[in-house]
This record gives structure tokens, sequence and C-alpha cells, in this order.
């Protein structure tokens, strides 16, 4: 009897995708007209993978990969997208690893396509193809050096600074809306020099142009113009048969315009993202791309929802679900996994900002002593000034963090300034601290300031030198006051915290003049004089929050010195894309989440809801919304400064409240007492919790 031969079944190189992953990555391959294709991406459904796959199908059945355009957001993800795909490709086609990889030439960020095709087509444009582009120091420095050429910097009234120009204008050309309306909704404060900056912006193009410069901005505007030309766009977008683009929630009208230039009929296109991730808006990305996104072409899209989550736990999701389901517009998904568990995500009351510090701090540490390592573990927050209990706390018990979304709160500028003068009160010997201070008074520059801490160094009493000194006769007024005010805080008997009150109302007013933001800046500065109240002097306050200087100068202030393992601090905004095993989420109220200044308009306030939705959606395990019930404002309804109940944020209504474990946080003195909390009083946190909504 013959041995029958087995049959070699091969390998299904699309076996680890779900139907639906499936259904992208097959889509119209093979077809002459391929429909545009719209990917709603779910949080944590796979989106990489599913682009990766795309391509590497694409190129099996025969498409050319110098025909393949990859828009991306960063050079890492053009470059992870690309080799993603190399892997997939080798699977395909049984490549060996010693064969050269597939490569893309075309895959890149919007930006840096923009200026391989402008460099292309420069001729055609009325370009120097040996344009140099400016960085964001570059531009600001042109726009700070036309700014005083045309007599803006002599002006009676306090001008906005380059940086603030500049940014008023990089928002003008992105989002693509009068100078008027911008200046309206998100530089109020800059309305009155309309024309003015008119007149800069006009006066900023033309020198790009005498200088062949062009700016980041300048990239995309005038690739988005050459692709509005029927002839030119025509001809750019012949040179792709796809045009794929990933976080398309993210793009601006800009590039959305250079998409539908090139590719009016949609043929080859397909973008992948979330609407429910739409988060950055005050960059010009706008939600509307993704949302109308199916009826921009001459063929309508099709669209296909990755609904199954490979992160999350099911009742996170269910949590989550339910809050993104509140919004007012949106591409209908819900989210869904294997991954059961009993486990709630917990929505945690507590009684103020510092009782909330205090108890994030002991969840990490039970955390870490139930096996989780401090890195697998974050805490979010909708502002950075948001964290700073939360890192006294965090210093004060010696747990390292890493915190991502601008500085630490004690290394931004205006916080250091008001400890400079705390210092330089409590130690006038100390030069770094004086000759910080000393620049903050109009009129002193580094070689005055160098001559002041001379001569203080030379004399008996700090206080009688600085009354002797001779400032340059521009520092007036201010320095006077600044002498006062070193008088004060050197008074023997001087209560603490009065200190700080007396630094905080003389530098205020040097912040308005130092800084666009001032406002903003102010707030934290406020912030800082909370904390210094819950210490019992000056010298132990100044020794408790000195810091290590930031090892990084990105939006990473960069991990500590000697610990391999710290727990992660973030703004939401700066978490989108990671996750975590454990998700503390702080200032779950009104008033943070939703910010009180994104609540001028029901789209600032539908984008608050996807920002909690964001954070609720990096995590793996364990989340926990934290509910502080009393906040410090400072001058409400001409009452002064006082401290407020807080209300629940509107996004979590009383109808999702089944979708959360509630807890109540006792505070140290009560967690101590022999007495349990009385009923009455548990009551009340939860019956105001519960109808804070109302």
């Amino acid at each position: 009897m013959h041995a029958v031969a087995e049959k070699t079944v091969p390998e299904d190189p699309y076996a680890s995708l779900n139907p639906e992953q499936r259904a992208a990555v097959e889509h119209d391959v093979g077809e002459a007209n391929p429909r545009p294709l719209l990917v709603i991406a779910g949080a944590g459904s796979g989106k990489t993978s599913t682009l990766a796959h795309r391509v590497a199908r694409l190129i099996q059945a025969g498409a050319d990969p110098q025909r393949i355009l990859l828009l991306t957001f960063s050079r890492r993800a053009a470059v992870e997208m690309t080799n993603r795909a190399g892997s997939v490709l080798q699977r395909v086609m049984k490549l060996r690893s010693s064969q050269a990889p597939t490569t893309l030439p075309w895959a890149g960020t919007f930006h840096s396509i923009g200026a391989r095709l402008l460099r292309d087509y420069a001729g055609r444009i009325g370009l120097d193809d040996s344009f140099t582009i400016h960085d964001r120091g570059d531009s600001e420095d042109l726009m700070g050096l036309v700014r005083h050429e045309i007599g803006l910097t002599q002006s009676a009234k306090r001008f906005p600074l380059k940086g603030t120009c500049l940014s008023i204008y990089s928002r003008v050309v992105n989002s693509r809306e009068p100078l008027q309306d911008v200046l309206q909704s998100t530089f109020p404060w800059c309305s009155e020099w309309e024309q003015e900056l008119k007149t800069l912006f006009g006066a900023y193009v033309d020198a790009k142009q005498e200088q062949n410069v062009l700016d980041y901005d300048d990239l995309l505007l005038f690739w988005s113009e050459m692709a509005s030309d029927p002839e030119l766009g025509s001809e750019i977008g012949s040179l792709f048969d796809y045009v794929l683009v990933d976080e398309y929630q993210d793009t601006n009208r800009l590039q959305a315009s250079i998409i539908t230039g090139m590719k009016p009929d949609g043929k080859g296109v397909m973008v992948v993202g979330d609407d429910a991730q739409s988060i950055y808006s005050f960059r010009g990305a706008t939600v509307r791309n993704i949302l109308d996104f199916p009826q921009q072409f001459s063929q309508p899209a099709h669209m296909i929802t990755l609904e199954r989550n490979y992160r999350s736990t099911q009742p996170i999701l269910d949590a989550s679900n339910a809050v993104i389901a509140a919004a007012l517009e949106r591409h209908a998904k819900t989210l869904w996994t294997d991954k059961a568990s009993t486990a709630k995500p917990q929505l945690v009351l507590i009684p103020d900002e510092a009782e909330q510090a205090r108890w994030v701090c002991n969840r990490i540490l039970e955390h870490r002593e139930a096996g989780m390592p401090l890195i697998s573990q974050a805490v979010l927050f909708r502002a950075a000034s948001h964290s700073a209990a939360l890192e006294l706390e965090l210093m004060r018990r010696n747990i390292p963090f890493v915190k991502f979304g601008g500085l630490k709160f004690l290394e931004a500028s205006h916080i250091k300034d008001v400890l400079a003068v705390l210092r330089f009160a409590q130690n006038p010997s100390g030069r770094m601290a004086g000759f910080r201070v000393a620049q903050l008074i109009p009129g002193i520059g580094p070689a005055t300031a160098s001559r002041l801490l001379d001569s203080l160094a030379e004399a008996a009493e700090p206080v009688l030198a600085l009354e002797a000194f001779a400032p340059p006769s521009r520092a007036g007024g201010e320095w006077q006051e600044f002498v006062a005010l070193y008088r004060a805080l050197r008074t023997p008997g001087l209560r603490w915290p009065a200190d700080i009150g007396l630094v905080k109302n003389w530098y205020l007013p040097q912040l308005e003049r130092m800084h666009d933001d001032a406002q903003v800046r102010a707030a934290d500065v406020e912030q800082l004089a909370q904390l210094a109240g819950g210490y019992d002097s000056r010298e132990t306050f100044l020794a408790e929050i000195t810091l290590d200087p930031p090892e990084a100068t990105s939006d990473r202030a960069g991990p500590p010195n000697l610990d391999e393992d710290y727990v992660i601090l973030s703004t939401i905004h700066s978490s989108k894309g990671q996750e975590w095993k454990s998700v503390h989420v702080l200032n779950v109220v009104d008033g943070c989440i939703p910010s009180d200044m994104s609540t001028g308009s029901a789209g600032e306030i539908e984008e608050e809801r996807r920002l909690l939705y964001v954070a609720m959606t990096r995590a793996k395990e364990h989340l926990h919304l934290v509910v502080p019930n009393r906040f410090f404002i400072k001058q409400q309804a001409q009452m002064g400064d006082r401290h407020v109940y807080a209300a629940r944020t509107r996004f979590v209504s009383p109808a999702m409240l089944k979708h959360f474990e509630e807890c109540v946080w006792l505070t140290a003195d009560q967690a101590h007492s022999k007495k349990p909390m009385p009923d009455s009083v548990r009551m009340m946190v939860r019956e105001r919790a519960r109808n804070a909504w109302k």
C-alpha cells in the first residue's frame, strides 16, 4: 500500500488579525479603482498592526513600494511602520533575513514629505531649490527681528512677544481661519493688535522670501497650495497609487486639504484614526476631518470599525464606553475584550488635594508591594500644575518619578523665580539665587547683578548693602520696591508663610511684564503659595522641595539618576498612545476636567470629554478616578481667596455610576481614630458627589 502524501498547508501571514482588521487589510486589493477607506480604530485595537499589514498586503498584490505614500506624525512612527510592514512581508514572501528588506521611500511625517516635494517642484512654484528651513527657534528670532524693524517694540502698550506672534501666525496658517477669529477664540488678550499683527505677518513673509527660507508651516502651506491647483495637484497625486495616513484625527485643515487635493476621488486613500481621541485642537487639529471624511471625495468612503480592544479589562472598557457614548457627535463604536475581570474602575472621593496626593502614593506603594513595578503605574492630569502636591508627596516618600508634558512643576521658570527670591532672603550669600533675582528687576542685567552680589559679599549686613547700592537709573522705582521686599523678608519674627505672600505680591507684576501667558503662570504661583502653607518654616520648605536639575530639555523631565524603576506622571495629552497596568487620574472634577478655561463652546466641552476618555483607556488592569471634594480658588465672586466644594466631572453622570466602585477616603486623623466616620458624614459626602452634576 502506498502512503498518501500529506498536503502542506501554507502558513497564513494574516492569521493573527481579527475579522475587522483583516477586512481593512484586504479592502479592494486588486481592484482597479480602490475606494477611499476610513478605519475607525478604537483605543488599544491594534491600529499600527493593521496599517503595517495593509502595506504588506498591497505589496504582496503587486503594488510598487515606491508608489505608496505613508504619512505619520513622527519620524519614529514612520520607521516603526516600515519595519513592521517589512517583517510581515518577509513572512508573506518567504524572504530570508539576509535578503534586502523592502523599503518605503515615501514614508515619513507630513513635514518631511512636504519638504521633499517642495524641493522637487521648487522651480514650478517660484521657489529657489536651495531654500533652507527654519526650526522653531530660528522662526521666533526672525519674527522678533521683523517685529523690531517695523517699530512694534517701541509701542506704548505691551505688544505680544515674538513667540506669541509666531504661535498666532502658525495657528492662522494651519487652521485656515481668519486672524480675527483666531485672536478671539485662542489669543483674546492680543485682539487689540489685529492690524499691527497683519502688518507684522506680511513683513515676516517678505523677510522669509528675501532670505530664501521656509518655516515649518510653509512646508504644509506650499504643499497644500500645489495640491489645490488642478494641474499640479493631479501631477503630484499621480506619483502615488496608495496614500495611507496614520492618526488622522490629529490632522489640521491644511493636511486634510493636501489629501483631498492630490486624490479628489479618494482612489487608494486609507486613513486610520479615532475621533474619540481627537484632543489636539490647541495645535490646530480638528475633529471635523475624521468626522467628515466619508463625504470628502467624489465617491463615498467605505468605513471599518475596530472595536476589539487588546489592552484593558472589560469593566474599564464598560466605563470608558459609557463616557464617550454621551458625545454629541461621533463615529459609533463599543469597545470589547476577552480580558474578563470583576474589578470595576474606582471613583474615589477624597476630602482635598493634599489627601489626594497621600492616597495616590499609598495606592502606588500597595501596587508595588503586590509585585507591580513603578514603571507600570501612571498618574495622569489635565494640566501640568495639577501634580504639584503629588510631586512633593512623592519626593517626601522617596518614590522616584518621571514627568511628561512640560517641566516638573518646581522646574518651571516662574516657580524657580519665586523660590530664588525666598532662597536669596534665606541666604544672602547664595549667588545663584541672587543672580537670578537681580535680573528680575527691569534695567538690571548680568553685569549689574554681578556687581550687586560682589557688594553684598563684602558687607556685614545685606539689607544695608542693598540700600546703599546704586542701581542703573532705569531700574528706578522697581529697585526701591525690591529693597522694601527684601527688608521685610529679612525682618526677625516674620511668621511663615507670610514670606511667600510678600514675594507673590511683588512677583506677579513682574510675571505680567515678562510673559504673555502670565494668567496661566500666576495660577502656578498661587498653587505654590498654597503648598507652602503645609510647612512650618521657610527653611524647612526650601530644604524639602530642593530638586536635582532636569536631565532633558524636551517634554520629558528625565529619569532619576539612581533608580531604574519610577512612576510616570503625565498630562493626558502626553499620555496618548501609551498604556500602563495601573492609572490614576487626578482632579476628576468640573473646573479641571473639563478645564474651566475650555468650556466656552460645545466643541471645547466635547474635546474635554474626549480627554477623559483618552485617560481612562490608558489603563490595562486598574483605573482610579480621583475626586477631591474641596479646592482652593482665588478671588471668587468678590469674596477673596477661599476653599470651595468641587463637583464631580459632568462627564460621569449618575447613570454611569454602575460602572464604577465608589470609594470614600478617610483623612489621616479619621483613619487613625478609633471611631469610624459617622454614617451621616459618609452619606453627606456620597450624596454630594451623586448630586453635584445637578
